[in-house]
């Protein structure tokens, strides 16, 4: 990511702060509590948007992030008390990754458009989710204090867990994407996928990596939010697809494919948290906090439309 490309970001950030600081009565939103707060919940949809950046680096989608966290967290927690936690957390994540490489193949394999493939897909992760125990929410005991440690524990009294998996999620998908020729790839297939087939690149091969990779990061973010809950809500995980869709948009990634990094996901993943947040905190109501992130949405695109006109 260049700095022409990162400067407005970080300026949207220090702009935000600013005003949140100075709007949030009696100076609570910067405060050292508040602000792990925010990185917290910044974790879980900036997990989720690294994984949609590799997709939509490929000009693909997938709209089923939101309905995988759920069935990952559900599979996990009814495993808890028979298998343990290591089992129940393997096969959340087991289950979140087969579901993804399913993306995969019907979008490699067939000519329909991965929205509608991960739109349908969304709907039977959903669906999973919802029969288990009759829709009713499965609460995690606090004999389960290893499960319940990945999304509530923190480190040296102060760091919260969920943010060094997501900083640990951050560095692993930025060496893959900008360090590896896999990276170099998707970069190809985004930007001209016939050209990158006379390379002899591997597009379906490709296609089923990015959407396995993330289905595992919609299953790791599943797994620190039913911990957070204390319970796996089958419910759980709606509108987290369009957060995540929109970080990865504000942080300057192409839908057209072709164009983006994971540091400009990790970036917009942070402006959409302080939104949240600082709206929340500021008092607005929540059906203006829709129409203010909407708007950051449609700017974002417009500015890439105008940056990709003048290229």
């Amino acid at each position: 990511m260049n700095k022409r490309s990162i400067f407005p970001l970080l300026g949207a950030i220090a702009l935000l702060l600013v005003t949140f600081a100075l709007w949030v009565p009696h100076g609570l939103f910067f405060t050292v509590g508040n602000l792990l707060d925010l990185a917290q919940q910044v974790s879980v949809n900036a997990i989720l948007a690294f994984g949609l950046t590799l997709v939509i680096l490929t000009g693909g989608i997938d709209l089923s992030v939101g309905a995988v966290v759920a069935l990952a967290g559900v599979v996990s927690v009814s495993l808890l008390g028979t298998a343990g936690p290591v089992v129940g957390i393997a096969a959340g994540l087991g289950t979140a990754v087969l579901l993804g490489l399913g993306n995969g193949f019907c979008a490699a394999t067939t000519a329909m458009p991965p929205f509608i493939i991960s739109l349908a897909s969304m709907m039977i992760a959903r669906g999973l989710a919802l029969g288990f125990n009759q829709s009713r929410p499965l609460p995690v005991g606090n004999e389960q204090g290893f499960f319940l440690a990945i999304g509530n524990e923190r480190l040296g009294g102060w760091l919260p867990l969920p943010v060094l998996i997501m900083l640990l999620v951050f560095v692993t998908s930025a060496v893959l994407l900008h360090r590896t020729r896999f990276g170099q790839h998707l970069f190809a297939i985004g930007g001209n996928r016939e050209a990158a087939r006379f390379t002899g690149i591997n597009i379906r091969l490709h296609e089923m990596v990015v959407y396995g990779l993330c289905g595992l990061c919609a299953g790791m973010a599943g797994m620190i939010h039913a911990s957070q809950l204390f319970s796996a809500e089958p419910s759980s995980g709606q509108g987290f697809e369009l957060n995540a869709i929109a970080a990865v948009v504000v942080g300057g990634t192409s839908f057209s494919g072709g164009i983006g990094s994971i540091p400009g996901t990790l970036l917009g993943a942070i402006i959409i948290g302080i939104l949240d947040k600082g709206l929340n905190q500021a008092g607005v109501h929540f059906s203006l906090q829709y129409i203010v992130k909407g708007a950051v949405i449609l700017t974002a695109v417009w500015l890439d439309v105008r940056r990709r006109d003048k290229k």
